[in-house]
């Protein structure tokens, strides 16, 4: 089987679908690996990296469409709207992709990549279960994320994260807020805390107190039914307006006395909520700072202007999207991991080999034989369901 990989092309994106270091692991598994030339250039990967692993560098972009069976990107076309367009007519039938999709936002794509008759797969719909752990893209991303997310606040706020003591007097520390405890979350706290800052955490999921404590932070605790606030892969579920009104209340008196907010709440294929109004934002010491990591489906933020950083009431506010590229090497090395593990799973002895019975697979798979096939997607563009 011969895996393709291409450049991408989504505006800013520096990432790239394999390093060099999985390579080997692929052709063991009966794979071949060709790559568009410069392909990993932009994350710190060199073609020659790749020829001394095992790969092969194509002549051009539309040999790897030509002579792959497998193509892998970072960025499917939902998730790269416009200059994806151009990569359509380069699929041909029977032809398999593997990427981010964005599939639950834009579920029109999913439907054009039917029309090539493609079996495509979405991995930001992997299952959230056990053996599927080391194919979560959203957890290695969102650590990516999370990480940068914290040095941003750091590199804006006018003042130190940690607590010193020096001849000229005592600095107290930092003081840091971070809203949604998943993986994003929990690796801001983990790096907030690293660089000396006093720490407080919130999520409407009760189990995520204990990791919260664990981190050395502190678990914000508000009077809020919060029973039905998980669904069964572990991720926060959408609440009603009125829910998050009295949220937004009781939120509002954390808020004003943070120096930094870092805001990561999210629902798949849904806006973000809005959890810190303008009113809650004039309530901040100037100075303060706002990362919003839900500006790429909203914001969270009332003010947040996705991929732009803006300033009000004398807060600064920044949305920033795609934050895993701006970390492309490290970003792409788990990634590609993530990846190459999916492949291994689907790949036996370089033969395709789909167990539709298999929740990974079925959960995964987006369209086959010209159908959109995937249930959740199904229903996002109003179709009805497959029999079985």
């Amino acid at each position: 089987m011969k895996i393709g990989v291409l450049k991408e092309t989504y505006p800013g994106e520096q990432r790239v679908a394999l390093v060099p270091a999985v390579v080997p692991s692929l052709i063991k598994g009966g794979m071949d690996v060709l790559l568009e030339s410069r392909a990993g250039e932009q994350a710190g990967y060199p073609d020659s990296a790749y020829v001394g692993k095992g790969g092969k560098i194509a002549d051009s972009r539309e040999q790897v469409f030509q002579m792959a069976d497998c193509i892998l990107q970072v960025r499917l076309l939902g998730a790269n709207p416009n200059e994806g367009k151009t990569d359509l007519p380069g699929f041909r039938k029977g032809q398999m992709l593997v990427g981010m999709a964005e599939a639950l936002s834009h579920p029109q794509s999913v439907q054009d990549l039917a029309a090539r008759e493609v079996t495509s797969f979405a991995l930001e719909l992997m299952p959230r279960i056990t053996r599927a752990q080391s194919m979560d893209i959203l957890s290695s991303m969102g650590t990516v994320a999370g990480y940068k997310a914290v040095l941003m606040a750091a590199n804006t706020l006018p003042r130190m994260f940690p607590m010193l003591m020096t001849a000229a007097g005592t600095v107290t520390p930092a003081k840091v807020l971070i809203i949604g405890a998943g993986v994003a979350g929990l690796q801001a706290i983990s790096v907030a805390r690293r660089l000396g800052a006093a720490v407080e955490a919130y999520d409407i999921r009760p189990a995520v107190k204990e990791q919260i404590l664990s981190l050395g932070a502190k678990f914000v605790e508000l009077p809020l039914e919060t029973d039905d606030a998980e669904d069964q892969g572990g991720y926060a579920k959408a609440q009603d307006e009125a829910f998050y009104k009295k949220q937004r209340e009781l939120l509002g008196q954390v808020i004003a006395t943070s120096d930094v907010v870092i805001s990561t709440a999210a629902v798949p294929g849904r806006k973000a909520p809005i959890l810190i109004t303008a009113e809650m934002v004039a309530g901040m010491s100037p100075g303060s700072v706002i990362v919003d990591l839900a500006a790429e489906r909203g914001g969270n933020c009332e003010l947040t202007k996705p991929g732009e950083t803006i300033v009000a009431h004398g807060v600064t506010i920044q949305g920033p999207e795609n934050l895993s590229s701006t970390v492309p090497y490290h970003a792409s090395q788990m990634y590609a991991k993530n990846v190459a593990t999916f492949l291994l799973h689907l790949v036996k002895k370089g033969e395709l080999t789909l167990d539709m019975t298999d929740e990974i697979t079925k959960e995964t798979m987006m369209t086959k034989h010209g159908e959109v096939v995937q249930p959740r997607i199904r229903e996002a563009l109003g179709l009805p369901a497959l029999s079985a």
